[in-house]
């Protein structure tokens, strides 16, 4: 079977390195657009995402069994219909499915209608609706742009002047479309967590669970980002919550997404709140975290092209077996001067001996300038490792870093 992984961040590395593993590949991984860490792992290909028919003539010419969509933009412009549509099987939820990421007012409603324990909430689509809304909420404040804003469109206003300004500021374009509504939710109390699901619309497979850090600064000071580190498992989400989140979140979206003509398959991310009330959802992501998902291929020790084609052709068995590394995985990203405002691009990174030890680089924001390794965005790296427990894995994780010449 030929794959085509579509992306070209740490988390479409990692997808590849692990894919290129996978027993049932036993073909050509081909990636698009790519990045030097996955040229590693595959053939890159130059391809317009956004021109369905391009990927569309790419697959058949190609003989591709299976089409992983990494990044969610691609899944929101409706790619995967476009894909299957053409008898071109899809890892990724359609349009209308991946509207639980690409709407974040579309969830809450979702949520409400199905009795799926979430955050209180009010939808706005204008600065006089929103400042109005904020009488029935408490300090702090959350303020979520409705649309997709690369991880970054949350804001939390400690004081009712900020959440003022920060409402204007989103009415205003500063997450551009993303912010033409916002959702006010009221704020949780709890410890965060991930959890992942893997279905193909009915069978569900429990897939892992992490926890990730978005501060930018080392202290978790400093703002929001896409993400600044991740580790699973998650020891907070112990068995019987894992069981929890199933029944009460997990199954409850996919049959409501079901009845609704719109099926999901693909991998469910749902972003949790423990709290003393037990876990609550705080919003679905459509495809797999990053840098989560690293840190999840790095203990996965199944078939992971066998497992996604079976998501993609509806053929899941809910205890179909994984297998996976007991240890704990880490990851540390290193990121560009500048970031999450703007990054600085250009400077080299000499990766030395960081992998002797066991550790995995993967490459989120790199580029090739005259056969040398460049920072190409604002997460440049994500420097991952294992251990017995986090302690270990951290450790492992920052000697590896230490080994990199990246300023």
């Amino acid at each position: 079977m030929n794959i085509l992984l579509l992306g070209s961040g740490g988390r479409e590395h990692a997808l590849a390195w692990k894919l290129r593993q996978s027993p049932s590949l036993r073909g050509t991984l081909y990636a698009a657009p790519g990045n030097p860490g996955i040229a590693e792992e595959a053939e890159l290909v130059a391809l317009d995402v956004t021109d369905h028919g391009a990927v569309i003539a790419f697959c058949q010419a190609r003989a591709i069994g299976l089409v992983v969509i990494g990044p969610e933009a691609p899944l929101v412009d409706g790619l995967s219909d476009a894909l299957r549509a053409a008898g071109v099987p899809v890892f990724g939820p359609s349009k209308a499915a991946a509207q639980l990421e690409g709407s974040k007012g579309f969830t809450k409603d979702l949520c409400a209608r199905a009795g799926i324990p979430t955050a209180g909430y009010v939808r706005t689509a204008s600065l006089e609706d929103a400042r109005a809304a904020l009488a029935r909420f408490a300090a702090p404040y959350v303020l979520k742009a409705d649309g997709l804003a690369a991880g970054k469109g949350v804001v939390i206003a400690e004081t009712l002047a900020d959440a003022e300004a920060a409402l204007a500021d989103m009415f205003g374009g500063s997450f551009g479309a993303a912010g033409a509504e916002v959702v006010i939710e009221e704020f949780m109390v709890g410890e965060e967590a991930s959890f992942f699901a893997l279905t193909d619309g009915t069978a569900i497979l429990p897939f892992g669970s992490a926890q990730d850090h978005k501060r930018v600064g080392d202290g978790d000071v400093g703002p929001n980002t896409g993400g600044m580190g991740a580790y699973s498992p998650a020891p907070v989400l112990t068995q019987a919550l894992q069981a929890e989140v199933i029944e009460k979140i997990i199954r409850p979206t996919i049959a409501s997404m079901a009845d609704a003509g719109t099926p999901y398959s693909g991998v469910l991310f749902a972003g949790l709140m423990l709290t003393a009330e037990g876990p609550k959802l705080i919003e679905y992501n459509a495809r797999f975290g990053d840098p989560e998902c690293q840190v999840l291929m790095m203990r996965f020790e199944g078939d992971l092209a066998a497992v996604m084609l079976a998501c993609a052709t509806g053929t899941l068995a809910p205890g179909q077996p994984m297998g996976w590394n007991p240890e704990t995985a880490l990851t540390v990203v290193m990121a560009a001067e500048g970031y999450p405002g703007t990054p600085e691009k250009g400077g080299a990174v000499a990766l030395g001996e960081s992998e002797a030890d066991g550790a995995k680089v993967f490459h989120a924001g790199t580029a090739l300038q005259d056969g040398a390794l460049v920072a190409n965005g604002g997460r440049v790296l994500n420097v991952t490792a294992t251990g017995a427990n986090v302690t270990e894995a951290q450790a492992k994780a920052y000697a590896a870093v230490d080994k990199i010449d990246f300023a």
